[in-house]
């Protein structure tokens, strides 16, 4: 057994794609042509399709070359186009090339870097071993492109100081990746299988790496804002600033901080017509906050988890929220991070202004703390403590502890997660799990959670199913077509128990059907079928609806539509009734450098007798033009109207605001950003200025 074992384990690492890191005295001239030096040292090949036909020879041939001096990585791209036009539109659909580093060597995380073939670019991490990408990474790195007749070449430059990598280690986690636009293909240099997707686990291995980059990195960013806001009484205009510091102690830890904030560029989150006894979970727009933020979260599923419930102890949003329309100031923030082959850990901690009102006080000064500590175990697995927390004083004060656990294995994922709070004395518990995972070919996806009806973290976090107890599990054959129209397909059945928050003996159940394919031109469709008997509000009642999604992406279009229609209770109105939610949405590159992007939502209420009785309909036009590859502008206009019954004569508008933002990065990491948002709402039958903003903020890298 001892030597099947060994014999095994050799030939999976025998299998495994190798590249060779080459030093180089003469640096190679970043200009999109790969000149004879590139040509001496190693170099590798030989890409795999992923889609549209897995497993399949690539259309046309990449090749890439790697080498290193002292302080900078390098990396070019030959791609062929022999057979297949590229496509160059400045746009998110264009030709690109991507590269990923596994600097630590730990399977779960990596470095993104991403340059399409109109010069446009972006880098981020990948976390989780492959299920979320995190573009609120930006790094300093140079890059250029050239096209030819038959091919495109592109060449990077990433400094060793520029990213976090574990000192001494001499082999990375590597894996490159081509994207031809034309027909959608991905193309990897490693194999990449469709249910699993990118897997940082399954990267080639990179070798004889040697960063010697000495010295410490160190950014200022100085910001000045010149800002005009208006509103139906006055208007004011103010210069301020504020500073931001980041400093790579060493190569894995690295200290953030800031001083008097100002997120004046950042647009509004959108408008939403909330039906259920639920707040409302706002994304994360902020930078500061943006920027590492995966250290500072419990286990997740990734994006489009829906089933699971994740404990969300620490909630970024409510640092510097809003209060009947005004910004809770944010006086400064510091933030440390350390990434290492085993450990990950943070702390984080700020401080908010006061709010006061004719000598009343609306909100009181707050510090905020987080610790998080993540430690690696198996392959691709972690278990993780996080504790976080908000004070006014000793008196009033908001505290939780979390552990989770996260085993990971291919595209199969189990996670468990425990968290304890204290809300001024008034202590809860809360337990969350779940599991996604393929037995043969049958997808299987399950969650429990209890949320004890003490548990409060609703000024650090956000937990607003309190009180709930729920088992939810589906499971249903997925079937792969190497050939053919249909790429993928899976159909599923499944149930669900649970207790919503208030109710202490009654119980709900529903069951629920579920179609999903996905074709091999990128399009797809979900319908999901539920029904089932429901407790809720004191009313027993026969729960049904219907959830419905369609997409399509085309290198000349991208589209969307969906939504739900369900028979539940309309908390807003506090009866039972019908409501239904859609939502429409379509990207299209106009021309070359511009771009349109409309999203749309209908809300529609029902009465008891099952009559219309409003209408909520929203609307998000959006024209980006590319003016470079680092300069652009958007205008965008949100517009919200209600609608009684279904009398189209007599819609009125509810709220409009509009947008403008020019974006100018004219240096690495640094930025001139030209803002305005105009808010206004009905008042009397017409459209009132509810608040105006202007700002002109310059972020401006100084680099050690």
């Amino acid at each position: 057994m001892l030597n099947l074992l060994y014999f095994s384990f050799l030939f999976l690492n025998l299998n495994k794609k190798v590249i060779i890191s080459q030093y180089i005295e003469k640096t190679p001239k970043i200009d999109g042509f790969i000149e004879e030096s590139w040509l001496t040292g190693d170099s590798t090949g030989g890409f795999v399709q992923s889609s549209p036909y897995e497993k399949s020879p690539p259309s046309d041939e990449t090749v890439v070359y790697l080498r290193q001096d002292r302080d900078n990585l390098y990396v070019a791209f030959r791609c062929w186009t022999k057979n297949i036009k590229p496509v160059n539109r400045l746009s998110s659909n264009d030709d690109a090339v991507m590269i990923y580093l596994d600097p630590f060597a730990i399977k779960t995380t990596a470095y993104c870097f991403v340059v399409y073939i109109s010069g446009l670019y972006e880098d981020g991490w990948i976390l989780d071993d492959g299920r979320l990408f995190d573009t609120s990474w930006n790094g300093v790195w140079d890059y250029a492109v050239k096209v030819y007749d038959d091919r495109y070449e592109v060449e990077i430059k990433i400094p060793f100081k520029s990213i976090r990598y574990k000192k001494g280690l001499s082999e990375w986690g590597i894996n490159f990746q081509r994207y031809i636009s034309a027909n959608q293909e991905s193309d990897y240099w490693t194999e990449v299988l469709q249910k699993e997707g990118m897997l940082v686990s399954k990267f080639g291995t990179l070798k004889n790496i040697n960063p010697q980059a000495m010295g410490y990195y160190f950014e200022v960013y100085p910001e000045g804002f010149l800002r005009r806001d208006r509103d139906t009484i006055e208007t004011d205009t103010k210069f301020s600033g504020s500073l931001n510091l980041k400093w790579d102690l060493t190569p894995q830890t690295t200290l953030n901080a800031t001083a008097f904030p100002d997120f004046a560029q950042i647009e509004s989150d959108p408008f939403t017509l909330n039906l259920t006894q639920y707040e409302t979970y706002l994304n994360e727009r902020r930078p500061f906050f943006l920027e590492g933020a995966d250290i500072f979260r419990m286990s997740d599923f990734g994006q489009g988890a829906g089933f699971f419930k994740p404990l969300r102890i620490f909630y970024s949003r409510r640092i510097g929220k809003s209060i009947n329309s005004e910004v809770v100031r944010i006086i400064g923030g510091l933030k440390l991070t350390s990434k290492s082959e085993r450990l990950n850990y943070g702390l984080f901690g700020a401080y908010t202004d006061r709010i006061m009102h004719n000598d009343t006080l609306i909100e009181p000064a707050r510090g905020f703390g987080v610790l998080r500590a993540k430690y690696k175990v198996l392959s691709a697995s972690d278990l993780g403590v996080l504790f976080s927390g908000t004070a006014v004083n000793s008196d009033t004060y908001n505290y939780a502890i979390g552990f989770d656990g996260a085993y990971r294995s291919g595209p199969n994922q189990f996670i468990i997660q425990t968290a304890m709070s204290d809300k001024s004395e008034k202590r809860g518990w809360a337990f969350s799990s779940g599991y996604f995972g393929f037995i043969k070919n049958f997808l299987t996806m399950a969650s429990t959670g209890v949320i004890y009806d003490s548990f409060d973290v609703g000024d650090v976090g956000y937990v607003p199913w309190v009180g709930i107890k729920e088992l939810t599990i589906f499971s249903g054959p997925f079937l792969q077509y190497q050939k053919g129209a249909l790429s993928t397909l899976w159909f599923g059945s499944g149930f669900s128990l649970f207790q919503e928050p208030g109710e202490k003996n009654d119980w709900s159940k529903s069951g629920f059907l579920i179609f999903n394919p996905k074709f091999r031109n990128n399009w797809g469709c979900s319908i999901v079928l539920r029904g089932g008997m429901y407790h809720e509000a004191n009313t027993d009642y026969l729960s049904r609806g219907m959830n419905l999604s369609i997409w399509g992406n085309s290198p000349r279009c991208d589209f969307w539509f969906g939504g739900n229609i369900n028979y539940s209770y309309n908390y807003r109105r506090d009866f039972l009734a019908f409501q239904a939610n859609t939502y429409h949405g379509f990207y299209w590159p106009i021309i070359p450098r511009v771009s349109l992007e409309v999203n749309s939502n209908f809300w529609v209420e029902w009465d008891t007798t099952n009559t219309i009785i409003a209408v909520w309909p929203m609307a998000t036009p959006r024209i980006d033009f590319t003016i470079t590859p680092r300069m652009k502008f958007g205008i965008f206009n949100e517009a919200v109207f209600t609608m009684p019954e279904t009398r189209v004569k007599d819609m009125e508008f509810l709220t409009n605001r509009f947008g403008f933002l020019f974006t100018y990065n004219f240096k690495p990491k640094s930025w001139l950003y030209i803002a305005l948002n105009d808010y206004r709402t009905n008042q009397n039958g017409s459209l009132r200025l509810q608040n105006q903003v202007g700002a002109v903020k310059v972020k401006y890298l100084v680099y050690f």
